[in-house]
């Protein structure tokens, strides 16, 4: 299933990454592609914050992976952007986090795209037509949704 939504500004960032949080699994690898600035980074706090994270969420940009263990499942962030080989990947246990029991958010996901299962949950961010705004969408694997108050989805 695809859903769209149209967000005004950080706070229906935050609203919507809590929500997703609130849908996501034990195993759940959530695929995060869009342009440089149109929110990946801030997307992942919002649904750390909403997995109840207390730790202070930073982009693994030279770390490739960032783990957090303080919420309701395990997270583990990703940023593959500067990863040039899929090697690289293998070698610091990638099948072991995607195939377990936490929840991965990977940043720059379309760079190994070939790597990610397929029962992925697919976001991309874009911009909208305001500086504030961000259009994003979700595509789910099967059925699963999310029924959000107060956010424009648009479709």
């Amino acid at each position: 299933m695809k859903q769209e939504w149209l967000l005004k500004d950080e706070a229906d960032t935050q609203r919507l990454g809590r929500e997703l949080a609130k849908a996501l699994q034990p195993g759940d690898v959530v695929a995060l592609t869009g342009d440089l600035g149109t929110g990946k980074t801030a997307l992942t706090k919002a649904v750390a914050a909403g997995l109840g994270v207390t730790d202070m969420i930073t982009s693994p940009t030279f770390t490739i992976v960032c783990e957090y263990h303080s919420g309701r499942l395990p997270l583990y962030h990703f940023d593959v952007y500067r990863v040039s080989d899929p090697d690289e990947l293998f070698e610091i246990g990638f099948e072991e986090y995607v195939f377990g029991r936490g929840v991965c958010l990977i940043e720059w996901a379309d760079l190994v795209e070939e790597l990610l299962p397929a029962q992925t949950i697919r976001v991309t961010l874009s911009y909208g037509a305001e500086p504030q705004e961000r259009v994003i969408g979700i595509q789910w694997p099967g059925n699963r949704a999310l029924n959000i108050r107060n956010l424009q989805e648009r479709g």
